[in-house]
């Protein structure tokens, strides 16, 4: 038992003594950052389930929306005598700025969620209405590329522009993963307890 616990002392020095070495910082910090993902992936594996629970937190947000989207729609088509697509989009505009239009954490990522989504939309859109061409290959991983490209950019040279949320996401994902004292907080604890 004695011999084991000496074992693991010496190779705990060892590794200890590897982590601290400038020599490997980069490639060390490749391989906590990989973890750091690996971590903050698993905390948010549904981003869509989480927005539906702040959509659907009691109901009411969504409810109200609903109601007044529903109630002057209804009300529209009564004073024009049928519905215009206009209406649609006037009807939620309102509700949008009534119910959602408070700027907070909930309404900022719910806004978030439906942005990103309505600009997929209006590309299909666009396609389907003949105002850009069809693609030839899937734009998906372009599009992909571009979006990382610019969100790293931004983070790296105009962190101050990124919404508080994304930035704490990246200061772990990529700053975070630069700094470990020993293997604590390089493979178990983002940082050391002194640290936090």
């Amino acid at each position: 038992m004695e011999g084991a616990r000496a074992l693991l002392r010496t190779l705990l020095y060892i590794v200890n003594s590897l982590l601290q070495r400038r020599r490997y910082h980069a490639a060390l910090a490749a391989l906590k950052g990989f973890r750091n993902g690996a971590v903050y992936g698993a905390k948010i594996r549904a981003p869509h389930a989480l927005v539906m629970t702040f959509l659907f937190k009691s109901g009411r947000n969504l409810a109200y929306f609903v109601f007044t989207y529903k109630g002057l729609m209804a009300l529209q088509s009564r004073l024009q005598g049928k519905n215009f697509q206009f209406h649609s989009f006037l009807a939620a505009c309102i509700g949008g700025w009534l119910v959602f239009g408070e700027n907070n954490a909930i309404n900022s990522q719910i806004i978030m969620y439906l942005l990103s989504r309505t600009l997929f939309a209006f590309s299909r859109l666009a396609v389907e209405k003949g105002y850009i061409p069809e693609p030839k290959r899937d734009p998906f991983p372009l599009t992909a590329a571009l979006i990382w490209g610019t969100i790293l950019w931004l983070f790296e040279y105009h962190r101050h522009t990124l919404q508080p949320s994304l930035q704490s996401s990246m200061t772990y994902l990529y700053d975070d993963s630069n700094v470990w004292h020993d293997i604590s907080d390089f493979l178990i604890y983002n940082k050391s307890s002194t640290e936090k």
